[in-house]
């Protein structure tokens, strides 16, 4: 088991690891959140109560490698979620985001993602670290873009919505030669 992060991000907010206390309002923001996230988070369709997300907080505090459960906090607000899903054996991780809806445009997804990454080339020596998203979630690429990470591959029909419909999957890589920490 990883210990507990609470890393600052900014002046006003903090990346923390959640706990089961958080479970409530980690879903109350799913909730709030559904008609954003729906397109291109496959976990929101089986999240239907704070039972599922404090089992996906146990699952992550119980990883010896991954830095996934973790909470952007605005004061007392719940802004998103920034983790890090790590491959020991390849030294490598996938980075993975969403904000809640009133937090957008602040760069706080940002701010998240480049301190995980620092803790993935610095803390845990990782060789590389790659966001996938939908081609057409263009915040979620923007976010890639920001951070210098280089766009590698199109997976035709790599992601389906919940419409059944099939749109692209995209993939950036950033290497750790590649990373210049702030």
């Amino acid at each position: 088991m990883n210990p507990p992060i609470s890393w600052p991000i900014d002046e006003r907010a903090i990346l923390r690891t959640l706990t089961p206390d958080d479970a409530e309002a980690v879903f109350r923001a799913v909730e709030d959140n559904r008609d954003r996230l729906r397109p291109y988070m496959p976990w929101e369709q089986m999240t239907h109560s704070p039972a599922d997300i404090s089992a996906f907080i146990e699952r992550s505090l119980a990883s010896q490698t991954d830095r996934e459960a973790n909470g952007i906090w605005v004061g007392g607000d719940f802004a998103g979620s920034a983790g890090l899903r790590v491959d020991a054996a390849m030294h490598a991780g996938e980075l993975g985001y969403w904000n809640v809806r009133g937090f957008e445009g602040q760069g706080l997804i940002t701010k998240a993602c480049r301190r995980l990454i620092e803790y993935g080339f610095i803390e845990r020596d990782l060789h590389r670290i790659e966001i996938q998203a939908a081609a057409d979630n263009h915040r979620s690429r923007a976010v890639a873009e920001r951070l210098g990470f280089t766009f590698e591959a199109s997976m035709r029909d790599g992601h389906r919505h919940p419409d059944g419909t099939y749109v692209d999957q995209v993939v950036y890589g950033l290497l750790e030669h590649e990373w210049s920490a702030p």
